[in-house]
């Protein structure tokens, strides 16, 4: 299973049909064998062999790998099994679907060769069949031979080497090898260089030095001249002076790019990141006329959110993620080169952030609804429901997405402010404030001491006891948690051994890949995090993590399992379970994350508008264990705003004491400064020189879990989430356990408020329920206290049908409705009694599968009364939906809610606009693509249902 929006675009699933084979049993096209051992790329073509017969073979790592084979564009894709996953034997031959479905599955033990063999020669039944042909040999030549210093670190079982030909060299070569199983078949060691126009460390250990030279090496490796990705202008390689996302990865992905800048590339290689900024800008294609209620300038300059869940925005609002790259840019660009970027940045926040307001802002909550940031497998921090109900996940809000948004309108109005703009710049700074305020009233969990990272979606509402790493952490370097609820959030936020995973508690039945998962990048921000508070428990921590993932698996990987460490988490009881489904070396946000690391917290070296600060956070651990013997360390070369700087660091006496040293002095070639230093007072080549003062103990909460890798356990797993299985007007509700056992309880809530706590399995009765009320329960584990995601709201209120017209007459559906200008009229309703209303359209969207693509439904919807006063409007969602194989009734798009008095209503459906219409979907391969915008879908009628 793929998930992050950058695998979405590499796996996306299309149609396809025997007509893709020649009578001949020749392929009328290339066709690909594509999966998770090779980033779903086209690097392995079935080569004809004779007869109908295409093999490749190809290097697998172990694992449990997804695969299919496909076409360039997945224009033709073929499956074992459209309806299932199939695990395929060694020699068994299977028969293959040429249509779309899920993936099939190889294991593998060890690093072998396998030959993917597939027999075309009957067009209508291609036969696959998959056999073994060797094993990776293990090298024997010892990379370090003749090197003249070689050092190496214990890792538990594992021994991790570094040396250097010439230590004493002003750039030196490095070889590192590792012990330890590697993700992917290649040998056991790597070298690299440092570089004339790249900074370099001195420590005293080869081994910090080194791992930040491959960071630095691997940001080369990932500056490419040229991007490119399967579903876009056909696969050929796009012109773009660009980074790249990573070995397995060569496009450019909106969050990943803004957050490997915010941590460290921006400094680094501020031009490179502009240009990939702007890369992800784009306007309306041409011919589009903007919709009547669509916000913003003509041209729709705005920032791209890439394919995804649903089919894109609104479902996923993070695109404003890219402010972070946007400021970390601006503040180390030139200032002749900054002032074009500013205004056209502006120009696209602003066309952003109007319509965020008008598709994905609820007034009610003062949120912004959304999924949580990166975390896009909805199966693996979402209930297992909201699959099959997108609408609702559209309309949960989430704690990152809402950071974002707070930081994007800080941000506007800072560039408004200083471009002229004041009545713009106090618009969006009265719509930061208020919005500050909204996540700490509505996100705060007091028992918890944590903010919870999302909302249960609408009809419900509750925060949700789910926690997630980054949004805590971007809520403490935004400023939007104050300084007590950030030490509580440190203190509070589990850590396993090998450092904080990336949500919890974990989530029962899925893999590792966000669920039981640590990302580097994610713990850079916690570090960012711990230092502003000075947790020296967490940063050592953070430190650890980095430091330990870059050293046993030679590079910067997208994500590792939480317990062990590793980069594969072999489980042959359970191989469904098996991950990290996915990984890649030098994951650009995570090379980001280890600069950040070094050059932001190690050496301390910020920069903003006006200058640098200098804010090292050195612990005693990092200083004895680190640094050993060493008197000062050094980072040179560091080139910020076209000036190059170096920075000295005179450590005190290592100590044994548990803290963190401050800064005692620092001074700027020999003249004493005080912070921050502005660029009028920095020259070139400047010498900058920190002492530290004495030893500080710091804050020394932190919050230690463990599990047993294998186990899915009370301590740190939730329990699965329950059901309302049946619901009376009485509000008499039937709680379903759905497989929780002894040890849970269960907790009523209506209509987002807790009203009952801990009560068992079975009926439930709600003693003062209102004539109208919607129920959703949770389960809690009494052990531990981690509570599951909460059921399907259920609702007690009258649900009245409205159907669609087609000429004024009622229909039961009309097909494919939604071309850009087309207005659709609903039949009359009546509304006998006042209260407040949830409106949703019916519908059915099948223009993608669920994780993919860019054509979500995003349309405008009007109640008027019959005078024609407009009594409720605003934008609907309706993403897309899986193909009901049950019979089921389509699904209900995110609601518009409203007040309303007794009286008969018209309801209007009209356009708005989805990322189809950008220019730069235009080539995308799916639908809204290279055939123009689609924002289309299957309307059955609309449902008023009585809320209050």
């Amino acid at each position: 299973m793929l998930t992050t929006s950058h695998l979405l675009g590499a796996a996306a699933l299309f149609s396809a049909s025997a007509a893709c084979i020649a009578g001949s049993g020749t392929l009328a096209a290339p066709m690909y064998l594509r999966g998770g051992f090779n980033g779903w790329g086209i690097e392995h073509p079935l080569a004809h062999k004779g007869k109908g017969v295409y093999e490749a073979e190809i290097l697998v790592s172990p694992g449990y790998h997804g695969f299919k084979v496909g076409s360039k564009d997945w224009s033709a894709e073929w499956v074992i099994d459209p309806t299932a996953s199939v695990s395929v034997a060694a020699g068994a031959s299977y028969q293959m679907h040429t249509r779309p479905g899920p993936e099939d599955y190889l294991f593998v033990r060890q690093a072998s060769t396998w030959r993917f063999s597939l027999d075309a020669s009957d067009p209508a039944a291609p036969l696959l069949r998959v056999t073994q042909t060797g094993v990776a040999p293990a090298s024997k030549e010892d990379p370090h031979q003749g090197h003249a210093l070689s050092v190496a670190s214990q890792y538990g079982a594992n021994t991790v080497r570094w040396s250097t030909p010439d230590p004493a060299a002003a750039l030196r070569s490095y070889t590192q090898s590792s012990t330890m199983a590697l993700r992917d078949p290649g040998p056991q060691s790597t070298t690299y260089q440092e570089s004339p126009d790249a900074p370099a460390v001195r420590s005293g250990s080869l081994a910090f030095d080194a791992l930040f030279a491959l960071a630095v090496s691997e940001m080369r490796q990932n500056a490419v001249a040229q991007i490119k990705d399967g579903n876009y202008n056909g696969g050929a390689a796009i012109d773009c002076a660009c980074f790249e996302t990573g070995e397995k990865w060569h496009y450019v992905w909106t969050r990943d790019l803004s957050y490997a800048a915010d941590l460290g590339l921006a400094m680094l290689d501020p031009e490179r990141v502009r240009n990939s900024l702007d890369f992800k800008l784009s306007g309306y294609r041409a011919g589009i006329e903007r919709a009547p209620n669509v916000a913003g300038s003509a041209d729709g300059l705005q920032i791209i959110q890439d394919t995804g869940t649903g089919g894109s925005w609104p479902v996923s609002t993070d695109r404003v993620a890219w402010v972070l790259g946007a400021e970390a840019a601006l503040n180390s660009l030139a200032p002749a080169r900054r002032a074009p970027f500013a205004a056209r940045a502006l120009r696209a926040l602003v066309n952003t952030l109007e319509n965020d307001r008008l598709a994905a802002f609820d007034a009610a909550s003062g949120l912004y609804t959304g999924e949580q940031s990166f975390l896009d497998w909805r199966d693996q921090s979402y209930a297992a429901w909201i699959v099959n109900d997108l609408a609702s996940l559209a309309s949960s809000k989430a704690l990152s997405t809402n950071v974002l948004h707070y930081k994007a309108l800080t941000f506007a109005a800072s560039l408004a402010h200083d471009g002229g703009e004041q009545a713009q710049s106090a618009r969006y700074a009265g719509w930061a404030a208020s919005l500050k305020r909204s996540i700490n009233e509505r996100f705060w969990l007091e028992d918890a001491g944590m903010y919870s990272s999302l909302s249960a979606p609408h009809f419900d509402g509750a925060p949700l006891h789910k926690f997630d790493w980054l949004g805590q952490a971007l809520a403490i370097v935004t400023g939007v948690a104050d300084s007590g609820r950030a030490r509580r959030i440190l203190a509070s936020y589990p850590h396993g051994p090998m450092g904080a995973p990336v949500i919890y508690p974990q989530q029962q039945g899925m893999p590792v890949y966000h669920n039981r998962a640590i990302w580097p990048f994610v713990t850079a921000y916690g570090l960012k995090a711990a230092a502003m508070h000075a947790n020296v428990s967490v940063a050592d921590a953070a430190y650890d993590t980095l430091m330990r993932g870059a050293a046993l698996n030679l590079s910067n990987m997208e994500n590792l399992e939480w317990i062990t460490g590793q980069p594969l988490l072999l489980d042959e009881q359970q191989p469904a379970l098996i991950g990290p489904v996915i990984n890649s070396k030098r994951q650009l946000w995570s090379v980001g994350g280890y600069l950040g690391m070094v050059i932001g917290n190690v050496f301390g070296v910020s920069v903003t508008d006006s200058g640098i600060e200098l804010r090292p956070f050195i612990t005693s651990k990092l200083r004895r264990e680190a640094f050993g013997a060493a008197r000062v360390i050094s980072l040179d070369n560091l080139t910020v705003r076209g000036k190059r700087i170096n920075v000295r660091i005179t450590l005190p006496d290592a100590a044994s004491d548990t803290g963190w040293f401050p800064v005692d002095a620092i001074s700027v070639n020999g003249k004493q400064m005080a912070q921050p230093i502005g660029w009028q007072q920095l020259p070139d080549n400047a010498s900058i020189a920190i002492t530290l003062g004495a030893l500080q103990q710091g804050e020394q909460q932190i919050r230690r879990v463990d599990a047993e890798p294998y186990a899915e356990g009370p301590g740190v797993f939730g329990p699965r989430e329950p059901a309302i299985s049946s619901i009376t007007p009485s509000a008499t509700l039937r709680i379903d356990a759905n497989g929780n056992g002894a040890g849970t309880v269960y907790n009523v809530y209506r209509d987002g408020r807790l009203v009952a706590a801990k009560v068992g399995a079975g009926a439930w009765t709600d003693r003062s329920a209102p004539t109208a009320a919607c129920y959703a329960v949770e389960a809690q584990f009494s052990a531990s206290g981690n509570r599951s995601h909460h059921s399907v709201p259920r609702c007690t209120g009258e649900a009245i049908a409205i159907p669609v017209t087609g000429d004024g007459v009622a229909q039961a559906s009309i097909k494919d409705w939604g071309k850009p200008g087309a207005r659709l009229r609903f039949g009359a309703v009546d509304i006998a009694q006042a209260g407040e209303y949830g409106l949703q359209v019916r519908y059915h969207n099948s223009a993608n599968q669920i994780n993919l693509g860019i054509s979500g439904g995003v349309k405008w919807l009007v109640l008027k009364e019959a005078s024609g006063r407009i009594a409720a409007q605003g934008v609907v969602q309706l993403p897309h939906a899986r193909i009901d194989r049950t019979g089921a009734p389509p699904v209900m798009s995110t609601p518009l809610v409203a007040r309303l008095k007794p009286g008969r209503y018209w309801l209007e459906m009209s356009d708005f606009y989805n990322m189809s219409y950008l220019q730069s979907n235009s080539s995308f391969s799916a639908a809204g693509g290279a055939a123009g915008p689609s924002n289309s879908f299957d309307v059955h009628g609309a449902r008023l249902l009585r809320l209050k």
